[in-house]
């Protein structure tokens, strides 16, 4: 029942910064609600990890702190969402897994204990490697985007200054005040004034 209390609360505030994140960003007030939140929590799976002894409490402690660590660096992201917010939310999960499959690797002895921890080492140089290929990413992407609309900016205005041109030239076939307007109006339908 208290797992599945945790794991209840786990996913709703998952849920809270996912959101918060599409929203970009969430106010102060709500920011320092999920700190108190995320403290409460940690403090209440802290005391659950009590009931068990040896072994079993260290790991229970590691998974405490691993979701306290996570839950923060998610808050963090959804409160200021940002490429490098999310790195950091993905070297926290990277981080937590690799603190609880550590814990883990304590039950065993001997070269199975030693291969387990080469394991969780592995596993976690490689979640931090694809944290690391995302942010670079969405960086690039980012970049990549930035230099598209560039590009389609600098066209539209090259294509526009070369309309004004058109229309001026067209306006080169009448004289006096008919040459005079025609050219105002190009210049406001070009939005040259």
């Amino acid at each position: 029942m208290n797992t599945f209390r945790i794991n209840a609360v786990a996913v709703a505030i998952g849920l809270a910064f996912s959101a918060g994140a599409m929203a970009q960003g969430m106010s102060k007030d709500q920011y320092n609600a999920g700190k108190g939140s995320i403290a409460a929590e940690y403090k209440s799976a802290k005391a659950a990890c009590g009931s068990f002894s040896g072994n079993a409490k260290d790991i229970c402690m590691a998974e405490a702190g691993g979701r306290e660590k996570v839950a923060k660096a998610e808050l963090d992201a959804a409160y200021k969402p940002s490429v490098d917010a999310s790195y950091k939310v993905r070297l926290a999960r990277a981080g937590a897994d690799y603190a609880v499959a550590r814990e883990k690797c304590d039950d065993k002895a001997g070269n199975v204990k030693d291969v387990c921890v080469k394991q969780a080492k592995s596993a976690e140089i490689a979640a931090k490697a694809d944290a690391k290929a995302q942010m670079k990413t969405a960086k690039a992407t980012n970049t990549a985007n930035e230099k598209v609309t560039d590009a389609r900016k600098d066209a539209a205005s090259d294509k526009l200054d070369a309309d004004f041109a058109v229309a001026k030239e067209k306006c080169d076939a009448f004289a006096g005040d008919a040459k005079s307007k025609c050219v105002n109006d190009a210049k406001a339908r070009f939005g040259k004034q």
